[in-house]
């Protein structure tokens, strides 16, 4: 995941929610449920991470999800 797509949702269905859940969301620290909103965004991390979507802003500027910790107009 290094690139981060471009105003892109997902719904967190079996395939995602087995792949990704075992760490969890890496903004808030919940662990994602089926159905979950998500979004690939950048944060504290190196790279984009899935991360539920009311953790991320959309930065127009760069065309990307950023998490809401970090996001600064």
């Amino acid at each position: 995941m290094s690139e981060i797509p471009q105003k892109i949702k997902f719904i967190m269905d079996l395939e995602k929610l087995n792949t990704y859940n075992a760490e969890g969301c890496p903004a808030c620290g919940m662990k994602f449920n089926l159905g979950d909103s998500v979004v690939v965004a950048c944060g504290t991390w190196e790279g984009g991470k899935l991360i539920h979507e009311n953790e991320a802003v959309f930065d127009e500027r760069i065309s990307a999800y950023v998490e809401r910790k970090c996001y600064t107009r």
